[in-house]
């Protein structure tokens, strides 16, 4: 299958392209760096510049992970408009393509799995959080449902839709786990506020998985929570993390301190979702790594 990906060349992007290369797919990139692109990627991997750069070579899937890290700075209002311009750009990019192969091929990409993110139900506390639970409205919320909503301009040409809400992707090399890494290595590492708010994870391993069976499934549809069935809290996070570092956890953050220093941007380290991956498993998915004693034992040894 020749299956075109946006944000390829990212944490979670790589590794897919990695695995649909191993499995014998035809693999197209889009990215705004094609040469730094390229480095990234295996070889033979079709990189370019726009979705719609594809026309000529018609992708038969679709899969959008683009979108500039929500936690990468401060969110000023223009920050927030550029977080947003990034995830529906390429994402109205891709329902344009999919117009485009209609009208002159008689048929879109059979298929397009799109990220969305567990900011999309906001702060939840301790409720259970399935695919049917009510958002709690606040700016991730709102960014994911623009996002959403993007993507579901693709279901008019014929091309059916799985949305992932992505949980903390966890793998060595790269993504929030990395960013731990040192400080908890040097014993500095500690809970964040009164650590009682949910952190939904999965292993990279597993969210590549569940994105393949996606693209398989004529039969799945709609909105699935791409986390593990164990979230954890903040407070055991830390717990677990520290000990498999075999270093103490006892410099914790006060909740003040993380407010005064990054603002409203704060929400994604104080708040959080008991958020469970139930349509996945009602699926058939079975995860690999399905609880983080399991996924740190084979990300850090």
């Amino acid at each position: 299958m020749r299956i075109l990906i946006t944000g390829g060349s990212g944490f979670v992007g790589q590794a897919l392209c990695r695995r649909l290369i191993t499995d014998g797919h035809r693999v197209q990139v889009v990215s705004r760096d094609p040469a730094q692109a390229r480095l990234k990627l295996p070889e033979g991997i079709d990189v370019r510049r726009s979705a719609l750069d594809f026309v000529d070579t018609p992708p038969e899937a679709l899969v959008n992970l683009a979108g500039e890290p929500i936690a990468g700075k401060r969110w000023s209002e223009a920050q927030k408009e550029r977080l947003l311009d990034s995830r529906l750009g390429a994402t109205r990019e891709l329902v344009q393509l999919c117009e485009q192969l209609k009208a002159s091929r008689g048929h879109a990409p059979s298929v397009m799995v799109s990220a969305s993110a567990m900011g999309y139900y906001g702060d939840q506390g301790d409720t259970v959080v399935t695919e049917e639970t009510p958002p709690h409205d606040e700016f991730a919320h709102r960014l994911c449902q623009r996002w959403e909503e993007a993507a579901e301009g693709v279901t008019a040409f014929g091309t059916r839709l799985a949305i992932l809400r992505l949980g903390l992707v966890l793998d060595a090399g790269g993504g929030m786990l990395q960013r731990m890494l040192t400080p908890f290595r040097l014993g500095l590492g500690g809970r964040l506020g009164d650590g009682t708010q949910f952190m939904p994870w999965v292993h990279r391993q597993d969210l590549v998985s569940a994105i393949l069976l996606l693209l398989e499934r004529d039969d799945l549809q709609g909105a699935f929570n791409g986390s593990a069935p164990h979230p954890v809290t903040n407070a055991v996070f830390t717990r677990l993390l520290a000990r498999h570092l075999h270093r103490p956890a006892l410099l914790p953050v006060p909740a003040k301190v993380l407010e005064i220093g990054l603002g409203e941007m704060s929400r994604l380290l104080l708040t959080g979702a008991d958020m469970r991956p139930a349509r996945l498993e009602e699926a058939g998915f079975v995860f690999r790594f399905p609880t983080l004693e399991e996924a740190l034992t084979d990300i850090l040894g």
